[in-house]
């Protein structure tokens, strides 16, 4: 496991480290080999199912960035990642990079990989590995600006309107990530620190809301009903994470989006904020439909999953309560980082 860890450590580094495409193409493959016995380790057929459909798609995506990076060597004849890209190279780079990070259109994998898995690799697999292929994505902007934020638009939609109808929470919890990633995308062609602010306030919330999930050791929405006789505290407190991955301020998720919105406005793409904004309470509708289930509905007490007892948990809960601190109570911040 440590070993594992570890190469996940080094993949990622190594592609923040690297200014030569191969290099950074080899730090790619790394974290997402290291991952692959971390997804099948319970040897059920679901997370076999997702193990495979997860490395078909990032291994057709670590080509697609290998071929896109010679073409642009054989075009420009250097390999230096800080160089400005020919357009055709920068195209598919941009697409493969959408494809290794799950960004709609090519998002299709995401939910289907995250629901096979249990809940802390879809933890890491919805938080750590999306830092390389996101800082590489920061690196080669701007590129094509229509194809950016066709896909930064087509996420916030698909991660908006995916998760409305869906029961399971690690379902509803990849649509999310999608629709976060697509308001990324979004600003990245113009503020590449203001896309990095977002992702480092989503990554918190998004390892609560993983966190909680796992400590009341529920997939399904029903079953969140009965976490209030687990850990009432808990409970109490999940209605402002999840609020705050919506971005209804006065919590820490509604910085990002507010500055997003700000920065979209001078950018004079007014059409563009307004459907990101529009597409944000889809989004919220089914964070509120979680919070709802989770704090609202007493469990019906026939059903017919197993009862949780209400024993000491032994697991820690300081990480959880200190990113549920910041994911409820950062904005105050918000100057200090404009």
């Amino acid at each position: 496991l440590s070993i594992l860890l570890l190469s996940l450590g080094l993949g990622t580094t190594l592609t923040f480290a690297s200014s030569h495409w191969l290099l950074a193409w080899m730090g790619l493959e790394i974290s997402t080999l290291a991952i692959i016995p971390l997804m099948s380790q319970h040897h059920h057929p679901r997370a076999v199912e997702a193990t495979t459909k997860y490395f078909i798609t990032q291994a057709a995506a670590a080509a697609l960035i290998l071929f896109a990076s010679t073409t642009n060597a054989w075009i420009t004849g250097q390999w230096d990642i800080n160089f400005d890209l020919h357009f055709f190279p920068a195209s598919m780079l941009t697409m493969a990079l959408a494809l290794k990070m799950g960004l709609a259109p090519v998002h299709f994998w995401l939910p289907e990989v995250l629901q096979g898995l249990d809940l802390t690799t879809g933890l890491i697999l919805s938080t750590w590995q999306k830092l390389a292929p996101f800082i590489l994505m920061c690196q080669i902007m701007p590129v094509n600006s229509s194809l950016i934020t066709f896909l930064g638009m087509t996420s916030t939609l698909v991660g908006g309107w995916g998760g409305l109808n869906q029961t399971q929470l690690r379902k509803i919890l990849a649509y999310s990530s999608i629709a976060h990633l697509g308001w990324m995308i979004l600003v990245m062609q113009f503020n590449q620190q203001l896309a990095l602010l977002a992702l480092i306030i989503y990554i918190p919330m998004t390892f609560s809301t993983f966190m909680i999930f796992k400590t009341n050791s529920s997939t399904t929405v029903n079953t969140l009903a009965a976490s209030w006789a687990k850990t009432p505290a808990l409970t109490a407190i999940t209605p402002m994470i999840l609020l705050s991955l919506g971005g209804l301020p006065p919590l820490s998720g509604f910085m990002p989006k507010w500055m997003i919105l700000q920065e979209l406005t001078k950018q004079d793409i007014p059409l563009t904020a307004s459907i990101a904004a529009l597409s944000a309470l889809l989004s919220l509708y089914f964070y509120l439909r979680v919070s709802y289930a989770m704090t609202l509905t007493i469990s019906p007490n026939n059903l017919n999953a197993t009862t949780p007892w209400r024993l000491q948990t032994t697991a820690s809960t300081l990480p959880l309560a200190i990113s549920a601190t910041i994911s409820a109570m950062l904005l105050p911040l918000a100057p200090a980082t404009l």
